[in-house]
Order: structure tokens, then C-alpha cells, then sequence
């Protein structure tokens, strides 16, 4: 657990100090691959160094929901729908909100280390705050639901689930400031570790209130919360104890109350840019509803984008990895080394997101047992696997660049790409492809891998245009901007 050294020794030194000097944005790509095979190997082995506790936090936080999900799967298949329709609209409407401010976190670390605390309590007293209106719209999920005809089962039963998941809004959100504060210090082993007694908590717990105590699908909401809770006092004991923290963690200050325009600066256009995604992933999940039978529409829809959600949790982690890095190498002014962490991190991608479509198509058959006993869901599931496994690698790719972007803080930029993939191509595909093609739940996915890929594709344009002298400019502006006063801390 103790990465400290390590992180200071990664963000305090270039792979090669004389490689910044003599960097030439006109130079390709591939001169100086072949010049730089040192620096590639090193640069390869930190991704990877950071990029694995990350996967693995990234998949182990959101494996939290999805157990909940697969133990109120077993119970029948209206708790089935009705659950993962609370929690897909719950992550698109607030747990995503939460995740934002990447930029500025990664690109203070890599100038002053003591921005770090102050920064971590600015960014809990917002989400503190944002959550009282998620709360309120999560309140009201049975009407949302049945203002947008779905099924007047599943709309009621997702209600009740949806509002036993709102004690877990505020801790989530006081997790992600942790997560950060700890990640942009390259200091993740200890997320690893807290948030894997987290998840075997969870199960016991969920278990507990679900069958021992007979709640119901409101026990396995009402679990979320108490995990969370978990995990942010065994890193909050952490923070305050442990020699890696001492000098980022001074206590608590009032600075924390000055500045938020800085936060709110990059949150915003960062929550824009990741919920723009998730909200038409959720349209997908409603115009399923619409459909013929809509139990088993609605069924295998919210499995199969359940499915995603946890394979994305892999290509996640590399994007976060790749964020981290991009934006710590421009903060400290080393764009060449921001370019080669950004050419490895996409070569990662490619070979990761093959392997993981590869083993979901060749699961197909066996992985809706995971969350139901009923064949019907689990053949239709399979019917649609292929299809599911080429979003799922347009996905993965763009994670990786939205990572990228999120380092350079070009969440502006994503904003626009973002609502011309999804919905001036996306959405409107997956439509056509579904009601007037008659393609049927098949065609929603269909119709989302036209956004996703052009989604993907505009990123890599726009990544491999980018001027990195540049970028590294901008990065020095923002931390300027961003100058906390640290000699009031107390």
C-alpha cells in the first residue's frame, strides 16, 4: 500500500529529460518509435502498473450494483426488470454526475502536491450539495417511468427500488473524491484493496437483507449504501493515518470554499460528456419497453446493457490510467512523454477490447444464467451477443480516448462529439433500425454501435491532430488557474 515513492519518482522525473528538449511535433510517429524503444518499455509498465488496481477498483465499485441486480434476478423476472431499470436509470441520472474533475485533479498533483486535500474537500462539498436533487428526481422514478409508457408493473416496482437506492447517493459521491485524491498520486494499491473488502461485504450484506431478512429487492438497494459507507471510512482512516498522505492531507480548510468555479469549470463539461453517453444508452433501455412483450424486452435489454456496463469496467480503468497519465506529463510540461502514453494506451486498447468480445461471444450461451433462470431471456440474450460484443469494443475504444480527452481537458470538445454520435446518428439508427426495420431489440444495439463507432472515430481524429507543445500549455494555464493559497490550512 505504500506507493508514495514510486508516484513521486514517476511524476518527478521525464522518461528522458533530453527527449523533451529535442520533441518536434512535425517529427513521426513511427521515427521515433523506433529511437525511443527504452522509453516505450518504460512508459508501458507504468500504464500497466496503474492501469491494473484501476481495472480492478473500476470493476470491483461497479460490481456492486450488478450483484444486486443478479440476487433480485432469482427472485422473478417483473424484480428482474424492475431492478435493472431503477439502477440504469440511477447511473445515468446521478452515479455518473459524481465522476468528474479528472483534469484539474491530475494536472495539480503534477505541480504542487499540497492542492491535493484542499481540492478533494472542494469537490465533496459540491457533490454534497448536487445530491439533493438527484434524490429528489430518483424519488419520483414510478412517475418518470410511467409519463414514458413503460410497463405499469415494472414502472412501479422500479420506483420502489429507485428510492431505497437514494441513501447511497452522497456516499458514492464522497467515494470518487477519495478514488481521485489517492489515484492522481499514483497511490491506488489501497483502493484495490479497500474496495475488494468492500464487494465481499456487499455480498454477505445484500444476501443478509434480501433472504435472511426477507426486504426484498428494497434489501439489495438499500446494500448499495451500506457498502459505499464502507468503503469511504476505510479510506477516510487511510488518508488520515497513513506517511503517503501526510503531505497532501493537512486537515480540513476553509480554502475548500474558495475557487469552486475552477471544479465547476471542468465538472460540468466532464458530467455532460459522460452523461450524454449513458443517457442514450438509457433511451435504449425505455424504447425496449415499447416493444412487444415488454417483460422480456425490458429483461434482456438491462442484462445485456448490464453486461457492458461490466465489461466497460476494464477499458475504464485503462482510460482512467491513460488520463491520469496524459494530464500529470502536460502538467509538468513533458509533451512527448503525454504522446507516447497516449499511442500506447490505444495499441492497449485494440488488443484488450479484441480479447473481451472475443470471450463474450464465446460465453454466449452460458452468461444469462448469471442473472435469471428463464430460458426465454437467456436464448434471446444469446441470439444477441454478437452484436453486443462489437459495442462493446466501439465502447471499450472510445473509453480510452474519453480518457485521453479527459487528460487533456478537451471535455468541452467531447460535449459536441459526444450529442452528434449519439444523437443526430446514434439514437435515431437505433430507432429506425428497430421499429421500421423491424429488427426488434437486436436493432437498439445495432443502432447504438453507429454512435459509438463514430463517436470512437472522432476522437482518434481528433487525438492524432493534437498539437502536445500546445496541450502542455493549456495544462500550465489551468494549474495557474487553479493556485490554491495552502499557508491557511489547518
Amino acid at each position: 500500500m505504500e506507493q508514495a515513492d514510486h508516484g513521486k519518482s514517476v511524476l518527478e522525473s521525464p522518461l528522458n529529460p533530453n527527449s523533451e528538449e529535442s520533441f518536434d511535433h512535425g517529427a513521426t510517429l513511427s521515427k521515433k518509435l523506433i529511437c525511443d524503444k527504452t522509453e516505450i518499455m518504460e512508459e508501458l509498465k507504468m500504464q500497466m502498473h496503474l492501469a491494473g488496481p484501476l481495472v480492478a477498483v473500476s470493476f470491483l465499485q461497479y460490481s456492486l450494483q450488478m450483484i444486486s441486480v443478479m440476487y433480485v434476478g432469482h427472485l422473478d423476472e417483473l424484480s428482474l426488470a424492475s431492478a435493472s431499470m431503477a439502477t440504469s436509470f440511477a447511473v445515468v441520472t446521478g452515479f455518473s454526475f459524481m465522476c468528474t474533475g479528472d483534469t484539474l485533479w491530475t494536472s495539480i498533483w503534477s505541480k504542487t502536491e499540497s492542492h491535493a486535500g484542499v481540492y478533494m474537500q472542494r469537490a465533496m462539498l459540491v457533490l454534497t450539495f448536487a445530491s439533493l436533487p438527484i434524490a429528489i428526481l430518483w424519488a419520483f422514478t414510478e412517475q418518470i417511468f410511467t409519463t414514458l409508457k413503460q410497463d405499469p408493473q415494472i414502472s412501479l416496482e422500479s420506483g420502489i427500488y429507485a428510492r431505497w437506492l437514494i441513501p447511497s447517493i452522497l456516499p458514492f459521491g464522497l467515494l470518487q473524491c477519495q478514488l481521485r485524491f489517492l489515484q492522481t498520486q499514483n497511490n491506488v494499491f489501497p483502493l484495490m484493496i479497500s474496495t475488494g473488502v468492500t464487494s465481499l461485504v456487499h455480498v454477505l450484506t445484500c444476501w443478509t437483507f434480501l433472504f435472511g431478512f426477507g426486504f426484498g429487492s428494497k434489501g439489495a438497494a438499500l446494500s448499495c449504501a451500506i457498502s459505499y459507507w464502507v468503503n469511504v471510512f476505510i479510506l477516510a482512516i487511510y488518508i488520515k493515518f497513513s506517511p503517503t498522505c501526510r503531505k497532501t492531507w493537512t486537515g480540513f480548510s476553509k480554502e475548500a470554499l474558495e475557487n469552486l468555479h475552477s471544479f465547476l469549470g471542468l465538472g460540468i463539461p466532464s458530467a455532460l460528456m459522460v452523461c450524454l453517453e449513458y443517457w442514450s444508452y438509457e433511451f435504449l433501455v425505455l424504447m425496449s419497453g415499447l416493444l412487444p412483450n415488454p417483460k422480456l424486452e425490458t429483461s434482456m435489454m438491462s442484462i445485456s446493457l448490464n453486461t457492458s456496463s461490466v465489461v466497460f469496467r476494464i477499458p475504464y480503468g485503462l482510460g482512467s490510467a491513460i488520463s491520469t497519465r496524459v494530464s500529470n506529463e502536460l502538467g509538468a510540461e513533458r509533451p512527448y512523454t503525454a504522446r507516447i502514453a497516449v499511442l500506447i494506451a490505444i495499441i492497449l486498447a485494440v488488443m484488450e477490447n479484441l480479447f473481451l468480445s472475443s470471450i463474450a461471444v464465446a460465453a454466449r450461451d452460458i452468461w444469462g444464467y448469471m442473472y435469471t433462470n428463464e430460458v426465454e431471456v437467456t436464448r434471446y440474450l444469446a441470439s444477441i451477443m454478437l452484436v453486443l460484443s462489437i459495442s462493446n469494443f466501439m465502447d471499450g475504444m472510445q473509453a480510452v480516448f474519453s480518457g485521453i480527452a479527459r487528460g487533456c481537458g478537451w471535455q468541452k470538445i467531447c460535449v459536441y462529439v459526444n450529442l452528434a454520435a449519439y444523437y443526430l446518428v446514434g439514437l435515431p439508427s437505433a430507432i429506425s433500425l428497430t421499429f421500421f426495420f423491424q429488427y426488434g431489440g437486436k436493432g437498439l444495439w445495432m443502432g447504438i454501435i453507429c454512435g459509438s463507432g463514430l463517436q470512437a472515430f472522432l476522437l482518434l481524429i481528433i487525438t492524432m491532430r493534437t498539437n502536445w507543445k500546445e496541450e502542455a500549455k493549456k495544462a500550465k494555464k489551468r494549474v495557474f488557474a487553479s493556485t490554491i493559497p495552502t499557508d491557511k490550512a489547518s
